[in-house]
């Protein structure tokens, strides 16, 4: 099929935002599908820029940054980007996007980043793959411009993947979800021997927006979720390292508290840079959003699934994706500073069970090949009852 991939990485020039949509586009082009990546400004101040970390509407930083990524991944002539600023197309796809739109059978809209203008509403399938259950829905039911923007989609997939079970708490907002996961090419990410004398890492913003509201709950940020786990690097025999986004990001605290705090650009200025930040360390450690864990939600983490293919183990907060993961061995759940410290003392007690068992969970969950049929024909077989 023809399938148009819209993402975010013109507009978010960063290593790990960049690889999260990347291989949604890598993995349909090794399934043998005629696939693109195209972006969209949207008709806000959308381009940042991680040199000035300033917000514009000039994407020229975005567009030598994506040109770069797709060229490594061989994929140099499968994108576009759309400003509507200047109403123009830009990149090696450009003179054909308007083409490639009217002939297009599926457009997967991947984290919902980009509109549906009047080219993309002709499309057969056209997908809205949630990545940020919870609140995507409570925006639906307090946003009704973004209500209206979502509707515009005929089908719906969401990271929340217990989404209609009996214990997940996801708010409905009426639209019919299909459970679905990050998508990993397992050849992209070799396995590396792991440090063991390396640090426990993660990269995450402290406060990627505001707290939301709904129905007399609170769905709260990261922020929310790392107090109890403040002191954790003075009860372990274990480094502890952060790379912390946000300018509200109590950095000097964190580091009080035992943790070491490093900038997440130095370490994500592009996909590669990204990638051997997570060859370089031992394991994850890594705490969720309060909304994914408050809600049962069943989440799980792009980067936490690289970790994973790279043969790094995981140790991250259960957002009740324990209840359709297997864990225990490479990935190792845990609901309270307790489990947490012993998941990471297994994990540096036996580190060459966890790295075997980490790509193991990796191939068994979030391979590409499996990963992404699965979301075309649950989005298809579901279309014409969503729309």
């Amino acid at each position: 099929m023809r399938v148009l991939v819209l993402g975010y990485i013109v507009r978010g020039p960063l290593g790990r935002h960049a690889w999260h949509h990347l291989q949604y586009v890598m993995g349909l082009e090794r399934l043998g599908h005629d696939v693109y990546f195209l972006e969209d400004s949207d008709d806000f101040e959308s381009c940042y820029d991680p040199t000035t970390h300033e917000m514009t509407t000039d994407p020229a930083f975005g567009l030598a940054f994506a040109g770069a990524a797709f060229a490594r991944v061989g994929l140099q002539d499968r994108w576009a980007y759309y400003d509507a600023h200047t109403a123009a197309w830009h990149g090696p796809s450009a003179a054909k996007a308007l083409e490639l739109c009217r002939t297009a059978d599926v457009c997967l809209n991947v984290s919902g980043v980009n509109p549906l203008r009047e080219w993309l509403l002709g499309v057969p399938l056209r997908v809205l793959v949630d990545t940020d259950p919870a609140f995507t829905q409570v925006r639906h039911l307090t946003d009704p411009s973004a209500l209206r923007r979502a509707l515009l989609h005929n089908a719906f997939a969401t990271f929340g993947e217990n989404v209609g079970t009996a214990d997940c708490t996801i708010p409905s907002d009426g639209l019919r979800w299909q459970a679905t996961r990050q998508p990993i090419v397992l050849d992209a990410w070799p396995v590396t021997p792991g440090p063991r004398d390396g640090s426990f890492s993660t990269m995450m913003q402290w406060q990627s927006y505001p707290t939301m509201r709904h129905g007399g709950r609170v769905y709260g940020m990261k922020s929310r979720s790392f107090a109890p786990y403040f002191d954790l690097p003075q009860r372990v025999h274990a480094r502890l390292e952060v790379a912390l986004g946000g300018s509200t990001a109590p950095r000097a605290w964190l580091a009080e508290g035992g943790w070491t705090v490093r900038d997440p650009y130095e370490l994500s200025s592009d996909p590669w840079v990204y990638q051997r930040f997570i060859q370089g360390c031992k394991a994850e450690f890594s705490v969720a959003k309060h909304g994914y864990v408050a809600t049962a939600s069943g989440w799980f983490s792009d980067r936490s699934a690289e970790y994973l293919a790279s043969g790094r183990p995981v140790v991250t907060q259960d957002t009740g994706f324990s209840r359709w993961m297997q864990t225990g061995s490479g990935i190792i759940a845990f609901a309270s500073p307790h489990e947490a410290r012993a998941g990471i003392e297994s994990v540096s007690r036996e580190y060459e069970r966890h790295c075997r068992a980490a790509r193991a969970v990796a191939q068994e969950y979030f391979d590409a090949r499996r990963v992404l049929p699965s979301l075309l024909e649950r989005a298809a077989a579901t279309a014409d009852v969503a729309g």
